[in-house]
């Protein structure tokens, strides 16, 4: 997984510099500007955490430090997101466990927003979500509270399926980077097939399952 964090963060970077600072993203309200301050402070301030974990009042502290990292030259910006800062995060497994799902998310909210196709290409890609999917998916149930179960079932080159939850089953099918878009909020873009009772179906898609 470490060299996986790695490319993905050199690919969203090469990409930022070639969309340029006011290019559309998935996040809501963001630029390429905005998501590439959000990743810097993320990482370079730790000021910033209690903002992004838990929003409320910590997060009008955590827009201010974002807006001051955006007046930043944009490419500046995208230098510091590039490379990691010195400290914890510089080392491999720790970096990696804290950037994978954080990069592959954001790489894919640019990607996608701005007309550019699922990779078919990245068999270890996939192979790396499905496991982390595996790590997360029961947090990420519990924080949704649906009353549901998920079956999330993995397609392609990467092939499996378990539960998680309580209660009547909803079916998730997709490949796993996917099904982890899905379940982070980007719904509308993830290429995922959601079966059960019409019911379920609505309580899992309202459901707040990002980590």
């Amino acid at each position: 997984m470490a060299d996986l964090d790695q490319r993905e963060r050199a690919e969203l970077c090469d990409l930022f510099l070639r969309l340029g600072p006011d290019a559309a993203t998935l996040c809501d309200g963001w630029t390429t500007r905005h998501l590439a301050a959000h990743l810097a402070i993320r990482e370079r301030d730790l000021r910033a955490g209690p903002g992004i974990l838990f929003g409320g009042v910590f997060a009008r502290f955590t827009d201010k430090l974002m807006a001051k990292e955006m007046r930043r030259v944009y490419e500046n910006i995208v230098a510091r997101v590039r490379v990691p800062p010195p400290g914890p995060l510089s080392i491999a497994p720790l970096r990696a466990a804290m950037s994978f799902v954080e990069y592959l998310v954001h790489h894919e909210d640019v990607r996608r927003a701005n007309g550019e196709v699922p990779r078919t290409d990245r068999a270890d890609l996939q192979a790396e979500t499905w496991k982390q999917l595996g790590r997360l998916s029961k947090l990420m149930a519990l924080k949704a509270r649906t009353g549901r179960t998920l079956e999330l079932v993995a397609t392609g080159t990467t092939t499996g399926h378990f539960r998680v939850g309580k209660g009547p089953v909803v079916t998730l099918t997709g490949e796993p980077v996917e099904l982890l878009l899905y379940l982070e909020g980007r719904r509308a873009a993830a290429r995922v097939v959601s079966t059960g009772a019409p019911d379920d179906v609505a309580a899992v898609e309202a459901g707040n399952f990002g980590v």
